[in-house]
């Protein structure tokens, strides 16, 4: 499926399999961006099972601006018990920087609202470093609302096999 965009000449379009080699680049860009190229170890396999396999763990759009990829959104759905409805969680969203600044990312995030709403989510959410000043005041500037008093807890590598052990 692919739709067209206020901007002319930018589309926006649900990834397939074949974007795999697409996708995963954009998650290395990203992690440059935000300096954390070292904690990427997912692989175009590892991809391909998550979010086409069996179970499809998320969802890809991807951004062409004249049939050139320039950004791309990776999300999946949430609970929220207070609301009692689905959310929309957006994981990663990256518009490659000579694209920035062109309202890209302010249609991808547009587009996800509207399928937030559309399969009736009560929430549109995602994170932001807190040393990320353009991106803070570009979401603000959307309505977002920076949600300071929660802090987001991981556990992952060793620390989460260990937790899970404790349950036997």
């Amino acid at each position: 499926m692919e739709l067209n965009t206020k901007i002319k000449g930018f589309v926006i379009r649900h990834a397939t399999e074949q974007d795999i080699p697409q996708i995963l680049w954009f998650i290395k860009e990203l992690a440059e961006y935000e300096k954390m190229s070292g904690d990427v170890i997912t692989t175009e396999a590892r991809l391909k099972e998550s979010l086409f396999g069996r179970r499809e763990y998320a969802e890809v759009i991807i951004g062409y601006y004249h049939n050139k990829p320039v950004g791309f959104a990776i999300f999946f759905h949430n609970f929220s018990s207070f609301v009692g409805k689905p959310g929309l969680y957006l994981e990663d969203l990256y518009v490659i920087p000579e694209e920035r600044g062109k309202g890209f990312g302010k249609c991808l995030l547009t587009y996800l609202a509207k399928l937030a709403i559309k399969r009736d989510c009560g929430r549109f959410e995602w994170t932001v470093l807190d040393w990320n000043e353009p991106s803070i005041k570009f979401y603000q500037s959307l309505g977002a609302k920076l949600m300071k008093e929660w802090i987001i807890n991981r556990v992952t590598g060793e620390d989460l096999v260990r937790l899970a052990a404790q349950f036997s």
